[in-house]
């Protein structure tokens, strides 16, 4: 396969947004009822019907809803294929891929291949006191000061150092990297120009360093990539832009995301932090439970041939939207489906997707959550929102809180 450059144009932004009637045919994940609250929806469509569908985004766009669809769905890259361009409202630009997310077999194993030394294990385990000393310092001065914002401050922090170390970059750009992401996935799928200019600004941001590392290479994943071969050939250039662009939108939105939405639950139900403040040998259950129950990340799939699912009849070239979440709180795979059991002993969660395309980073994120809210309650055994706050949550196809106000005590 030839990797080409396909960004297009970027579209104006779109006109203001209708209200859902119907979510079993009109679906839509920026709508406030989803954004604040998707569970009741979810329940309540996958009580009525196989799958939604919503002519909001693309051509139209596909929702399973049952576990066993979406893990079946995810294991079948034949009959739906990654090299897909996102779920984007009707009119707004195709971003182009992200390899490996965005790539097929063989291509997606070559370059899965090529990440897969900066992932193994021992590589990540020796990031671990870099993340420590991050998350440690950062508790310890919103315990000092008695409130804070454990989004803002704490969460949307922690995945921006570990992922500039492994990148080679500079954390000190965290808040451009955070614009970044907004702009990409929240902004983006709703204006074609916001998306673009992101996409263009990271990639030439990865242009400059890339350019730094040949000249003098490190010990990072850039320079691992500028020296990297596929085929006997080098990485092309924009190839090497693509996949720094999802290791850093990617890395760092699904993380944060998913250690927000544990401190937030953990603010809102004494006794389950209680508990786990007091029983923190509880953490790696409770951990895979708050990825169960908050599970972040949808991805797409373009269907290729026609065929059926669940009595569903697709077409090819018809969108999918993988709602991994929804497939996390299916009761026919999980009991108590809504409940958070934080010493839930059986979770075969797909919350880092499934099958060939299974999260790359998923042990890097498990570290980074573990550190993350071990070091919390260690400092902050006791908090709640703050009276009168507002809880914002993210729109698209990455859901977390994106604000968590509160006060110590």
């Amino acid at each position: 396969m030839t990797y080409t450059d396909d960004s297009t144009d970027a579209s104006a932004a779109d006109a203001a947004i209708p209200p859902v009637q119907d979510f079993a045919t009109d679906w839509d994940f920026n709508d406030p009822a989803w954004v604040n609250d998707p569970f009741p929806i979810w329940a309540d469509l996958r009580d009525r019907c196989p799958m939604g569908h919503s002519e909001r985004f693309n051509e139209g766009v596909w929702l399973p809803l049952h576990y066993d669809d979406i893990v079946g769905i995810a294991n079948d890259p034949q009959t739906f294929s990654n090299v897909h361009h996102g779920i984007r409202r009707g009119g707004t630009v195709d971003r182009g891929y992200f390899p490996p997310i965005n790539s097929d077999p063989p291509e997606h194993l070559d370059i899965r291949r090529t990440l897969l030394p900066f992932f193994a294990p021992k590589r990540i385990e020796s990031w671990r006191s870099h993340i420590a000393a991050d998350c440690e310092a950062r508790a310890a001065e919103i315990a000092e000061r008695g409130y804070g914002d454990a989004a803002v401050e704490y969460s949307q922090h922690i995945p921006v150092g570990a992922i500039a170390s492994i990148l080679g970059i500079d954390p000190a750009d965290g808040d451009q990297f955070r614009a970044w992401i907004f702009d990409i996935l929240a902004a983006g799928p709703n204006d074609g120009a916001v998306m673009a200019r992101a996409i263009t600004e990271v990639r030439d941001y990865m242009a400059t360093v890339m350019a730094a590392r040949r000249a003098e290479p490190g010990d990072d994943l850039i320079s691992h990539l500028v020296a990297a071969e596929m085929g006997g050939e080098p990485l092309p250039d924009h190839l090497i832009e693509r996949m720094l662009v999802l290791q850093l939108v990617a890395g760092i939105d699904t993380t944060w995301s998913s250690i927000g939405a544990a401190l937030w639950h953990l603010a809102c139900h004494d006794d389950d932090r209680r508990r786990l403040a007091a029983a923190p040998e509880l953490l790696p259950r409770a951990m895979e439970e708050f990825l169960r129950a908050y599970a972040p990340v949808n991805v797409a799939r373009r269907v290729t041939v026609d065929t059926e699912v669940n009595g569903v009849e697709m077409r090819a070239g018809d969108h999918v939207m993988m709602t991994f979440p929804i497939a996390c709180r299916d009761p026919q795979r999980f009991d108590r489906a809504n409940d958070v059991v934080i010493d839930r002993a059986e979770n075969r969660h797909v919350a880092f997707g499934a099958g060939i395309h299974r999260c790359l980073g998923s042990n890097l994120a498990r570290l980074e959550m573990e550190i993350a809210l071990e070091t919390w309650l260690r400092h902050i055994p006791e908090y709640s929102i703050a009276p009168g706050a507002e809880v914002t949550w993210s729109t698209g196809q990455i859901r977390g809180p994106r604000s968590v106000p509160i006060v110590v005590g």
